[in-house]
């Protein structure tokens, strides 16, 4: 999977030293629009600069600049869908209408975002049935990972606290995963995503009923 990625997600997983989740998911690219990285990440997320540029000159996360844009043909195509986006989503938060536009534009299936406010890029997508991109939060990459077992669930449990302390979301993990279930399973916005799931498990053996229920125990023991 591909992954375009917005400002706040990235310096969640980073001041938590836990951006490799990405890289664990997302194994064909994660990319970024050259102004998050110039603007956005100036302004808000200095602190993680060099470990992010560090991933950069690693090639683990690719920058798309205007340039490159141009060279793949796309450029134009990128503008449109960048007005179209802060029309939608206004000009508050230019991060999360960069973010979007690049993964509609390179065709990136996913879009990772902490923004879940209503009417924001993550509801948004969630209810717009024509929309090919699929909205993560670190809460879901993480679930996602404990499912096909890259995480255990002590590890999953522990890696949502250390991110969660680090932002000023004030998650709940039992939220998180009660949302995830009714997304995909229970009450899903769009019957493409539940169908997706049941693919994804299936094609990786997961017993999704078993792994979540041993994790919400768990969970439930420290709330």
């Amino acid at each position: 999977m591909k992954a375009s990625l917005d400002t706040n997600v990235i310096i969640h997983l980073y001041r938590a030293e836990k951006q490799q989740l990405l890289f664990q998911r997302f194994d064909e690219g994660v990319f970024i629009y050259e102004q998050i990285r110039q603007i956005e990440l100036q302004h808000h997320g200095q602190d993680i600069l060099g470990k992010v540029d560090k991933d950069i000159t690693d090639n683990r996360i690719q920058i798309y600049t205007d340039q490159r844009l141009k060279n793949e043909g796309v450029f134009t195509l990128f503008q449109g869908h960048v007005r179209e986006n802060r029309l939608l989503y206004g000009t508050g938060d230019l991060g999360e209408v960069y973010a979007i536009s690049l993964a509609e534009t390179i065709g990136a299936y996913s879009l990772v975002t902490d923004d879940t406010k209503q009417g924001g890029p993550y509801m948004s997508l969630l209810q717009f049935h024509d929309n090919d991109i699929m909205p993560f939060t670190y809460a879901d990459v993480l679930i996602m990972n404990y499912l096909e077992g890259i995480l255990t669930t002590e590890e999953t449990i522990r890696f949502f606290n250390d991110i969660n302390s680090v932002s000023d979301l004030n998650w709940s993990f039992k939220s998180q995963l009660t949302k995830f279930v009714k997304r995909f399973w229970s009450n899903p916005y769009q019957d493409s995503e539940h169908k997706w799931m049941i693919h994804f498990c299936d094609k990786k053996g997961i017993n999704a009923r078993k792994k979540l229920k041993e994790l919400l125990c768990i969970i439930s023991k420290f709330t």
